[in-house]
């Protein structure tokens, strides 16, 4: 007979004693179940105590997540989180180097516990904390010489602590002073300065930035980009990437006026061409987290044009019609003539004749054609940099197209608009950056004109790829779709340079284009004849349970998921995954990434799968409906799911890709006897079903297939027949 569901078999352990076997029934009080464990070590003041989970997180059980306690926990018997902070809270303020040294030790391990935390909290932890850092630092600084080693340690664990704790949500950031700014940027910017410590101040000063914009001020003051320039030149990638890091939170919390003003300090600080140098082409390969930085530096910059493009012309601002009266002078060479020079009408006809040649669909007055936003002004000004910076190729195209018939000429000026727009929307200029992505282009960071560089590039090759398809006007849009094609595809491969990617598309041609489609088609090909939809409709349940035991099977090797806490790089992660009976889901937290599987054994707690009720995703998911920005995340709403089991409690998962995220939930509702309804379902019934209609209707007839594989012929006697090219 098996157990009741509420006793739980653990075992105990306690420093100098033997491990204790017990049954935990669950729903006794905490405080008995401890009580019992000290009564059986002969321990008083049971108070004192309580359990923690025996390995490298050292969790505190508590009302709230005791019933992640299984079967086979290994527990430990330990002072409680209040005993335990009171003595910290005084260790650390001993007057000998090496206890306090010990103690911060101890405190930054044990603040990863949320239970531990809001104790040493309650003590007024966080305040003692920035008092040592804020005057604590000048008397150790007097030992730095002697004791460089020492001090680094000192501070560096005082600062883990502090970010450890304040990454619980418990403390308002907007609580600090500016004194303690002040010491955590001078950190930041002094030469020479221990790692650790250079880390932990950088991300101190990113969380402060993101969190509060009354800090972003503070902070802004006490710290310049010049300043973070000189940790972008040396070798440690988590320092760069921490720099990076703190430099987009204040570009991302910058007023929108000072975006634009900050962009040029950038630019004055090279910092374009420090990245490219010191990070992209660098030895050390780019990790995640370093690519997720670069990817948000990458959206912040091209957001600056989105005033721009959200901007339409004024048809009566002389500044702006000298900008196309500025394309039509570099165009057709000619000069502005004076006001008395031939009748009005005359003048006007010429300019008609002129602006047609250019491509506008306003002959009479071009100005119109740059009211619609998106593109807007950012679509002549990149007509602009074209003409003056790339001013042969600019006069090859319009004076080519002007001397075409008037159905085949590819209208320069309509391109330019379209274009531009296609590219804001390839881009997603102005859209704010996506918390999961790392989609950064090397070839962005090359050139400090990158975006109109890119513009140039591509509307060659518009115009190239207008006079393959032979096209007329009824075909804009068809070619504009090619192009768009061309463009998605080169970026695909992600060129290192804007001359890599024009080659790349020097080798997607229109011809090339038609191939690809022709060979995708050919793939998806689907028949509609009633005798093959029958053949389909046979198929499908053999192909669905196919794929339903592929994620079983990828349910059964597992997956790394991440907790999301404020601070991206400070991840901690856990993993899950199905026993291969089928019957159980192990987990278990980690103190990193894994490199391959994570063995059953290690994994310390179990879900019976027959315990499971249902499976929630998206918005619906507990975890989701919490406070804070980073759980609106859209990103993350698409990627959240949540497992529902006994007495409505959830397990909680955020998948790392979208992949990742159907593989699970596929899996689970096929656990469930549910349908399995993700697109990579729907996109894996498609690939199979179309295969294995092509191998049923192979055409076979007369054709005999051997049972065995045919032999090996005999080698020759000789190679004479052999015929050498050299």
């Amino acid at each position: 007979m098996p157990p009741p569901a509420d006793i739980v078999k653990v075992a105990i352990e306690w420093p100098g004693a033997f491990p204790k076997l017990m049954e935990i029934d669950q729903k006794k009080p905490l405080s008995a179940i401890i009580k019992e464990v000290c009564e059986g070590w002969s321990l008083g003041n049971n108070e004192n105590f309580a359990l923690q989970v025996a390995d490298a997180t050292n969790f505190y059980i508590t009302e709230k997540n005791r019933n992640d306690i299984k079967n086979g926990s290994i527990l430990r018997l330990t002072t409680s989180p209040y005993q335990t902070a009171v003595q910290l809270h005084e260790r650390i303020q001993s007057s000998s180097m090496d206890a306090k040294l010990e103690a911060l030790k101890d405190l930054a391990n044990a603040s990863r516990d949320i239970t531990f935390a809001q104790e040493f909290i309650n003590l007024d932890g966080i305040s003692l904390l920035t008092q040592m850092v804020e005057s604590g630092t000048e008397r150790y600084q007097k030992l730095q010489k002697i004791m460089k080693p020492c001090f680094g340690d000192l501070l560096s664990f005082t600062l883990t602590a502090f970010v450890e704790l304040m990454d619980h949500g418990i403390v308002s950031w907007d609580t600090f002073s500016v004194a303690f700014i002040k010491k955590i940027a001078s950190f930041v910017t002094k030469s020479a300065m221990d790692t650790a410590v250079l880390q932990r101040s950088l991300a101190i000063l990113e969380s402060m930035v993101l969190n509060s914009q009354d800090l972003y001020h503070k902070v802004a003051q006490e710290i310049t980009i010049g300043q973070l320039i000189p940790h972008l030149q040396g070798t440690d990638q988590d320092i760069q990437t921490y720099t990076i890091a703190v430099i987009n939170a204040l570009f991302l919390k910058a007023p929108e006026e000072k975006r634009q003003e900050m962009a040029h300090i950038l630019a004055q600080k090279q910092l374009r061409s420090i990245i490219l140098t010191n990070v992209i082409r660098s030895t050390t390969p780019i990790n995640d987290e370093m690519a997720h930085q670069l990817y948000v530096l990458q959206v912040l910059t091209f957001n600056l044009l989105e005033d721009r493009m959200m901007t339409k012309m004024d048809p009566q601002d002389q500044a702006q019609r000298d900008i196309i009266f500025e394309l039509r002078r570099i165009a057709f060479d000619v000069e502005c003539e004076p006001n008395n020079s031939g009748s009005i009408e005359k003048r006007k006809s010429m300019y008609t004749r002129d602006y047609k040649k250019l491509g506008f669909i306003n002959h009479v007055n071009p100005a119109v054609d740059f009211t619609q936003i998106p593109p807007g002004m950012l679509a002549l000004d990149n007509m602009l940099y074209f003409a003056r910076h790339h001013q042969d190729a600019y006069i090859r195209i319009v004076l080519e197209n002007s001397s075409r018939e008037d159905k085949h000429e590819c209208p320069f000026g309509r391109s330019s608009i379209e274009l531009t727009k296609m590219l804001c929307e390839i881009l997603k200029v102005g859209e704010l950056p996506s918390e999961n992505c790392h989609d950064f282009h090397p070839m962005f960071f090359t050139h400090d004109r990158s975006f109109e560089e890119f513009f140039c590039i591509c509307i060659q090759l518009l115009n190239k790829t207008w006079k393959e398809m032979r096209a007329t006007s009824e075909d804009f849009n068809k070619v504009m779709q090619v192009v768009r094609e061309q463009i998605m595809r080169a970026l695909t491969l992600k060129p290192n340079s804007l001359d890599q990617f024009k080659s790349r598309l020097q080798n997607l041609s229109y011809t090339e284009i038609l191939k690809i489609r022709q060979s995708e088609r050919m793939n998806q090909e689907d028949f509609q004849s009633r005798p093959i939809l029958e053949l389909r409709e046979k198929i499908q349940p053999e192909i669905m349970e196919l794929i339903k035991q592929q994620r079983l099977n990828r349910l059964c090797e597992g997956t790394c998921f991440r907790k999301i806490s404020s601070r991206r790089r400070q991840d901690k992660f856990w993993y899950c995954r199905l026993s291969p009976n089928h019957k159980v889901l192990h987990y278990g937290d980690l103190e990193e990434s894994p490199q391959g599987e994570v063995p059953h054994d290690s994994l310390q707690d179990k879900l019976p799968v027959a315990d499971i009720k249902a499976v929630i995703t998206g918005k619906d998911c507990p975890h989701m409906k919490e406070k804070g920005a980073l759980k609106q995340n859209k990103e993350v709403l698409e990627l959240a799911f949540s497992v529902l089991y006994e007495s409505d409690e959830y397990l909680n998962f955020i998948a790392p890709d979208k992949h990742e995220y159907c593989v699970w939930t596929d899996g689970l509702n096929a656990l469930l006897g549910k349908e399995m309804t993700s697109d990579y379902t729907k996109s894996d019934m498609d690939t199979l079903l179309s295969m294995e209609m092509k191998l049923r209707l192979l055409d076979l007839e007369n054709i005999q297939i051997p049972e065995a594989p045919p032999p090996i012929p005999k080698e020759p006697s000789n190679y004479d027949f052999v015929y050498d090219c050299n």
